[in-house]
């Protein structure tokens, strides 16, 4: 119990340390592309902290040799979005209140509630077709999962088409491998970058492993530990980019690495799912899935209007938690 204890905190610590670096560098290699601040949170960000729950995905479904070890992988598939969707938006909340009573609260413009609310949107299409093909069964389902990667590709050619500012050099941080270097190049940027990267993977399993051990410790059984635990547990570097990216006054990446993240998810893992699974939902599963909808469709009306407030932001963690409550009545806890 105390190794487990130590290594849990000690991965955690690696996760955030690393995640510094990460969002210092991906800034940097955004500025060298001459991205916008919205499209390296939604894309270049996005795409690297959401490659190890993938993976995690990719390695259930493809080499799971029990129908119930490839169900982890349509369970991360479905939690993933749910975690992002409740609890990573309520992170972001919950530190602009607490920046709000500094003074220091960071101004989201309409212009950029606008353009998320059209990320939204995007995810809410897709998840919607996901989630009404796992209520389905018919033989040709896994070739659906091509249409899942190209609506993807779509998407990213959108984001990095819209023609918005890029990211100014002068708002930028010093590279943390580079202090004393006004521009690093891409290499040092990118080198970084790709090492915090590696580090938030290696962190991140040894950090879901320990949530599972924690899980049984407190007694859940491995299907709520599953459903309750381990996407927050993969959704940490998300989880932790946020904070950082908030607590540093740039609210607005730290929302497109959360709305970017959202869409791989609901994409590129559920893909993978209905190449390789049967993907039929479980009472679970579609409860996960109409509690991460219920949540999308209250920020997209908000993001819509222009009238997104952190409060609200906080709020949308009570959809996380009604959805632990559900399921521990389910189970029986």
């Amino acid at each position: 119990m105390l190794l487990t204890l130590f290594l849990f905190l000690l991965s955690a610590a690696l996760i955030y340390l690393a995640c510094e670096y990460f969002v210092n560098g991906v800034e940097w290699v955004g500025h060298r592309f001459c991205m916008s601040a919205t499209a390296t949170g939604t894309v270049l960000a996005a795409f690297g902290t959401a490659l190890p729950e993938s993976v995690v995905t990719f390695i259930a479904v493809m080499f799971g040799q029990t129908p119930e070890q490839k169900d982890i992988g349509v369970g991360a598939a479905m939690g993933g979005p749910l975690v992002l969707s409740t609890v990573a938006y309520a992170v972001v909340g919950w530190v602009m209140l607490a920046m709000a009573r500094k003074d220091r609260v960071p101004a989201i413009r309409r212009s950029v509630q606008r353009r998320l609310a059209r990320d939204q949107a995007w995810f809410m299409a897709v998840f919607v077709v996901k989630l009404g093909l796992g209520l389905l069964a018919f033989a040709w389902k896994p070739w659906l999962g091509i249409l899942f990667l190209a609506v993807y590709a779509f998407y990213i050619k959108c984001e990095l088409a819209h023609d918005e500012e890029s990211i100014n050099h002068e708002d930028l941080e010093p590279l943390k491998l580079r202090p004393s270097d006004p521009r690093p190049g891409l290499l040092w940027s990118g080198g970084q970058t790709l090492l915090a990267l590696a580090v938030i993977a290696a962190a991140s399993r040894v950090f879901v492993h320990q949530i599972g051990e924690l899980g049984g410790f407190m007694g859940m059984s491995p299907h709520v530990a599953a459903l309750l635990l381990a996407p927050v547990a993969t959704e940490l570097p998300e989880i932790l980019n946020a904070l950082i990216w908030v607590r540093q006054g740039k609210a607005r990446l730290a929302l497109a690495n959360i709305s970017g993240a959202m869409m791989i998810q609901a994409t590129i893992p559920s893909a993978l799912g209905i190449f390789m699974t049967p993907w039929l939902f479980d009472a679970p599963l579609l409860m996960s899935g109409l509690v991460t909808l219920a949540a999308i469709v209250l920020l997209w009306l908000r993001l819509r209007q222009g009238r997104i407030t952190a409060r609200m932001l906080a709020w949308t963690g009570g959809f996380y938690l009604l959805f632990a409550v559900w399921l521990a009545w389910y189970f029986g806890v």
